[in-house]
């Protein structure tokens, strides 16, 4: 149905990337049913090809929010694309890409 993301090198360092699926206005909420079904098993394609690390909805709105991890923030824009909500109009991701959190050094940073 929908080509997976197939050979990927999992030695290589990737990016972890927040996306958060935003608004489009002026979409009737009726035009999503026909592309769920779709929706889902795209996601699900992803998740078994570790390109989606995670999935949820927010708890005060039903936005997704996924976890990707890819080459780069490139390579995340044109996966989210093969969603077929966002191919189709009617859903768009703010896409943030992460990096560790470093402030644990702190603890063990030297004082003279």
């Amino acid at each position: 149905m929908f080509p997976l993301v197939l050979g990927r090198d999992r030695t290589a360092a990737k990016v972890k990337i927040l996306a958060v699926e935003q608004e489009v206005s002026g979409i009737d909420p009726a035009q999503f049913r026909s592309y769920l079904k779709a929706e889902a098993a795209r996601v699900w394609e992803l998740t078994q090809a570790d390109v989606i690390r995670e999935v949820y909805f927010r708890r005060d709105r039903h936005d997704a929010v996924l976890v990707l991890e890819c080459d780069d923030l490139a390579a995340a824009e044109a996966v989210l694309q093969t969603l077929p909500l966002v191919e189709h109009g009617l859903i768009r991701f703010e896409v943030i890409p992460l990096m560790p959190y470093s402030g644990f050094e702190r603890l063990f940073e030297q004082t003279t």
